[in-house]
């Protein structure tokens, strides 16, 4: 059984998590992490809360973990960046990790032993399960163009389509061990050397596509991100963004702007640009107005 951090102890790896009122799901996520590895290891969780969240906090005491509290919500990305920034050396793996997760009993070490075996991999994504049972599609392509456009325009009408098919790579995410674009920040371990080479998730990202652009810049350095089924963790829901989903809406958005904005950054694609922020400003208003009109 994995224990926290000890004096004594030189962990190889560490589990970060970020909470924002999270107190209500946290229990079961510090349940979980006892079992994820037979060695040491860290576990930290970040709080976005600027004033701080006494439940939290003793939640973290109550299981022996560390707690970070940040004076400001730095977003997801950020505040896993400030997290990792305060690992020993000796941490030469992350398991970035929502807190709405449960990891099951030596998931993080069937990680860890693919990550090992192949110095080009950068991170390695489990299989991610919903509280039903059901398999999330979390080990996808990066997006072209035409995929992404594709996607975004036809998931909500006709959930088969060709483009989402594509970007979901299909079925196969659930019965074999392969190479993706982009693997899911819900929960991914990253390679340390590579997570510092890249300088961590792009703080840009407030919510949402920071994994998206991490998968990226990661291939774009030649490393690799892997996904293994045989390792398995249940993600029962995005639980802090539930509260007020109009805000959210625009927040996805608004990254997956940025994100574009990345990837097609040459001065000559400008019109690429130009025709996407119109394109998903339409697309975000029209969703709201679909939440408002059935509320």
């Amino acid at each position: 059984m994995a224990t926290p951090l000890t004096p004594a102890a030189q962990p190889r790896a560490a589990i970060v998590t970020v909470s924002f009122g999270s107190a209500g799901v946290l229990a079961g996520f510090l349940d979980s992490v006892h079992d994820v590895s037979v060695d040491p290891i860290i576990v930290i969780v970040a709080d976005n809360k600027p004033d701080g969240d006494a439940a939290v906090e003793g939640l973290a005491r109550q299981h022996r973990v560390a707690y970070l509290p940040l004076r400001a919500n730095r977003g997801y990305g950020g505040a896993i960046n400030a997290a990792v920034e305060s690992l020993p050396s000796s941490v030469d793996w992350i398991l970035v990790s929502n807190p709405d997760v449960s990891l099951t009993p030596g998931a993080l070490d069937t990680m860890i032993a693919v990550g090992e075996a192949d110095a080009t991999v950068g991170s390695v994504g489990p299989t991610i399960l919903t509280a039903e049972g059901e398999i999330y599609p979390s080990a996808r392509s990066v997006p072209s163009l035409r995929t992404g456009v594709g996607h975004a325009l036809f998931v909500n009408l006709w959930a088969a389509n060709p483009w989402t098919r594509s970007y979901r790579n299909g079925s196969k995410a659930s019965v074999e061990r392969r190479d993706a674009g982009w693997l899911s920040g819900a929960c991914v371990l990253v390679r340390r050397t590579a997570f510092t080479e890249l300088g961590g998730f792009d703080s840009g990202f407030f919510m949402y596509f920071e994994d998206v652009d991490l998968g990226y810049r990661l291939g774009k350095l030649g490393y690799r991100n892997v996904y293994e089924p045989a390792a398995q963790v249940v993600h029962t829901g995005a639980h802090s963004t539930t509260s007020d989903s109009a805000r959210m809406i625009q927040a996805h958005h608004d990254s997956a702007r940025h994100f574009l904005n990345k990837k097609y950054a040459g001065w000559w694609l400008w019109p690429i640009r130009f025709a996407l922020t119109i394109g998903l400003k339409a697309r975000s208003a029209m969703v709201k107005r679909s939440i408002d009109s059935d509320r």
